[in-house]
């Protein structure tokens, strides 16, 4: 969970806009907690609020017609979740569900996207999160079709471990069922994966890897700035 609840007139999506605008658009919105396991909303519903992330996280899921279900992606705060089907009014593509207790400010779609169309600012502001999340998109993509499975794992726990600010160890956010799904392989792939890396570079304990040899890691898994590396700005212009 995120340390520190960011408050909504913090949020980097008001930060260009005058205060008389940041008022107008807060009046018209709520902040609501949630418990871990909510879903909220699914894939196919046609959204009713603007939703951002104020602390916790979000995991977004598809699923197919034969109710086989994958982990896209989790989105923190201080990020919109789905901003491009709120903007288009078109049905959201993915289930949303809580992993952990999260709150979040959520504004009435149509205020939000006619606030959006009236002001340029905002509308810049939106833009730079579409822009984000699509770069995020492109970056599991490429590590999904350029990577082995244990190169994806290896490099996810590099990565965590750098989020985390713990050079020697990474504790995994989510079961490993769904960070497998994640990382588009399967629970037993993922766990083959973490053995065969535990040969010389890390040891698993539970939710926590240690990582032993982080110079060996990276030149077994080649982490990539193009695809681990995050933006200046990892969530709004």
């Amino acid at each position: 969970m995120t340390d520190k609840e960011v408050e909504p007139d913090a949020l980097p999506l008001f930060r260009a806009l005058s205060s008389s605008k940041r008022s107008d658009l807060l009046r018209n919105a709520m902040v609501h907690g949630v418990a871990s396991g909510t879903v909220l909303f699914e894939q196919g519903d046609v959204p009713n609020f603007q939703l951002i992330v104020l602390s916790g996280s979000v995991q977004l899921f598809g699923r197919s017609n034969e109710g086989r279900e994958v982990l896209i992606e989790a989105v923190r705060a201080p990020d919109l979740i789905i901003p491009a089907a709120v903007v288009t009014g078109a049905p959201y593509l993915m289930q949303a569900r809580v992993p952990e207790p999260s709150r979040f400010l959520l504004i009435h779609a149509a205020v939000f996207r006619t606030a959006v169309e009236a002001d340029p600012l905002l509308a810049h502001a939106v833009i730079g999160s579409l822009a984000q999340q699509f770069r995020r998109m492109v970056r599991q993509v490429k590590s999904l079709k350029l990577r082995s499975s244990t190169q994806r794992v290896g490099c996810y726990v590099l990565a965590l471990s750098k989020r985390q600010g713990t050079p020697d160890r990474a504790v995994l956010p989510f079961e490993k069922t769904l960070i497998a799904s994640e990382l588009g392989i399967t629970r037993e792939s993922f766990s083959r994966a973490l053995a065969k890396l535990g040969r010389s570079s890390i040891r698993v304990n539970g939710q926590t890897i240690a990582i032993l040899d982080a110079p060996g890691l990276a030149a077994e898994c080649k982490p990539d700035p193009l695809i681990d590396g995050a933006d200046i700005d990892d969530f709004i212009v």
